[in-house]
């Protein structure tokens, strides 16, 4: 393994590990937009907070470790999602764009998020993800 590779590698442990304890907090919070995929093996509800925009009947997403995402591989195996966007549940389908550009989309995300995604992500696979919104549910 070349040593970019492996600074990669140590850069995404660190970056998970980091994540994962902050998102146990931070998916608490009642403002914060949320995604809700379904476990690939456990077929439970998996929350992950997010960042992105809404536009239209779209909300727009740019993953930091793109397809090593757990959110992206669980959208690959069932694209059926919710996201909670100021506080209301909105069902969807999910959809990883790798054709996207994701340093152009984050540049029309919230300014804080494109700067956390770019922070964190530099140089592991960015990788847009639109959820094309279907209906709002009752909270």
């Amino acid at each position: 393994m070349s040593s970019s590779a492996e600074n990669a590698e140590k850069k995404y442990r660190a970056v998970t590990a980091f994540q994962r304890r902050l998102n146990a907090v931070v998916r608490r919070l009642p403002g914060q937009t949320l995604l809700e995929t379904t476990g690939r093996v456990s077929c439970l509800p998996r929350r992950t907070p997010v960042g992105g925009r809404r536009v239209g009947d779209s909300f727009w997403l740019v993953s930091e470790f793109g397809e090593r995402s757990q959110y992206v591989r669980n959208i690959r195996a069932d694209p059926r999602v919710r996201v909670r966007i100021r506080g209301r549940w909105y069902t969807g389908t999910a959809h990883p764009l790798a054709d996207d550009d994701p340093i152009a989309r984050l540049r029309r995300l919230p300014r804080l998020n494109g700067l956390a995604v770019r922070a964190m992500g530099v140089g592991t696979g960015l990788l847009t993800v639109r959820v094309d919104l279907e209906s709002r549910e009752a909270t």
